[in-house]
């Protein structure tokens, strides 16, 4: 296992919780769209074990041509050890990545797709819009929904409709209305559903797009495949 020492290089305050951390890219370096990495800080691998308190799944946010690699990540008041440490970090510190795969690339097969999501969840799908921005091949249309209670919504200036490229965004900030809208896009019986946020978000979500007859095999989760089953199979 290769594991990549790089340094922040610059620290974007997206909403007064949500911070973005752009780290170099070290050389041989490479993702796409829908990746996540295993994000490390200074000590995690100082023992003889590797101190998990101080590592975090975390997706990456940028694509490869915007030469950073980000990182998006809520930091409130209240937060673990791990963010703690990660919220006095500063540009030039180091920091460390490894074990990065992709659950979640842009599907290219002439379907429309919605990308639903909570919260800083929107994150992972920031890279799989603008790789659809350049690249419009065989997606019929993305349509983004995300539901964040704090109404502080993130990206905006990329999450916003798009008619001319067939993007449509919408954010919402209660559950009523973001489950009412998920049913809505569900009544589309051949699109492609992504999924990202917590595992009860994505179990709720899952419930209802099976509810109005949407397959598993058209539901795509940031999960292992060997994880898939724990969510899909009910």
């Amino acid at each position: 296992m290769q594991i990549y020492w790089t340094k922040i290089n610059k620290i974007i305050e997206e909403t007064p919780e949500v911070k973005t951390y752009l780290l170099d890219c070290p050389k041989d370096f490479t993702w796409e769209e829908g990746s996540h990495t295993h994000f490390a800080l200074e000590g995690f691998n100082a023992g003889d074990k590797p101190n998990r308190s101080l590592i975090r799944h975390m997706s990456i946010s940028t694509l490869p041509h915007e030469k950073s690699i980000g990182i998006t990540t809520r930091i409130r008041e209240q937060c673990s050890e791990f963010k703690t440490i990660l919220r006095n970090l500063k540009v030039g510190d180091e920091v460390a990545i490894f074990k990065t795969h992709s659950n979640v690339p842009l599907k290219r097969e002439d379907k429309n797709v919605y990308l639903l999501s909570s919260g800083v969840g929107l994150a992972t799908f920031r890279p799989l819009v603008l790789d659809y921005f350049e690249r419009a091949d065989h997606v019929n249309q993305i349509h983004s929904l995300n539901i964040d209670s704090s109404k502080d919504f993130l990206f905006t200036n990329i999450f916003e409709s798009v008619p001319d490229k067939k993007f449509t965004s919408q954010f919402v900030d209660n559950r009523t209305d973001y489950y009412e809208e998920v049913k809505n896009l569900a009544t589309d019986k051949d699109g492609l559903f992504y999924v990202v946020g917590s595992d009860e978000f994505l179990l709720q979500n899952i419930e209802v797009l099976r509810e109005q007859g949407i397959k598993p095999e058209q539901i795509m989760l940031d999960k292992r495949e060997q994880q898939l089953p724990e969510f899909l199979s009910f």
